[in-house]
């Protein structure tokens, strides 16, 4: 099996971030941010929670590297931390804060009009609800080859499956989410 180009380079920086290397640190962040942040974007649909569920997956991904074993690369491993951190998010019980009155009108809403965001919104909300009624090991090959744009050889060492396993896995994935798409035009 070869390297990639860049995988001496990115163990080079892991070694220097184990050792406490502030600089490697910044650097692996500056090399994956757009991956990780593009991932949450399209699984939570809100831009400024995307921006904390990535910050949340590097503080997660610093706590846990002593276990990096580097068996995947490196941005695998942290695409894992980050589609977990989102599922986690799902999970947790939100919380009401409530505004007050005299707050809410000095606030202005940068958002364009709420009847230009329906449209659009609604689609990215049908896809995203079919993409996460998937099963668990559908749901992770989807995201990480369309959300996550990890190649099908990498989420397949990931998983320890061969590409096969995969592209098996797309198959049943994408059968099943047109089913979904399709059943809820019908309703």
């Amino acid at each position: 099996m070869r390297e990639r180009p860049d995988g001496a380079r990115e163990g080079r920086l892991l070694a220097a971030l184990a050792a406490g290397d502030r600089t490697a640190a910044e650097e692996l962040v500056e090399r994956t941010y757009r991956g990780v942040f593009s991932l949450q974007r399209r699984l939570c649909g809100d831009p400024e929670l995307a921006a904390d569920l990535t910050q949340e997956t590097y503080r997660k991904a610093w706590a846990a590297l002593p276990g990096f074993d580097g068996r995947s690369q490196f941005s695998t491993w942290l695409f894992r931390i980050a589609y977990t951190t989102f599922l986690n998010h799902l999970r947790r019980p939100r919380r009401l804060v409530p505004l007050d009155e005299r707050h809410e009108s000095a606030v202005p809403d940068p958002a364009p009009a709420a009847d230009e965001e329906v449209g659009r919104a609604a689609e990215g909300g049908r896809l995203r609800r079919a993409v996460l009624a998937l099963p668990e090991e559908l749901r992770f090959t989807v995201t990480a080859l369309f959300w996550g744009d990890l190649p099908v050889k990498e989420i397949a060492r990931h998983e320890g499956v061969t590409t096969v396993a995969i592209r098996k896995r797309l198959k049943r994935a994408l059968e099943r989410l047109a089913l979904a798409l399709e059943e809820e035009d019908v309703r």
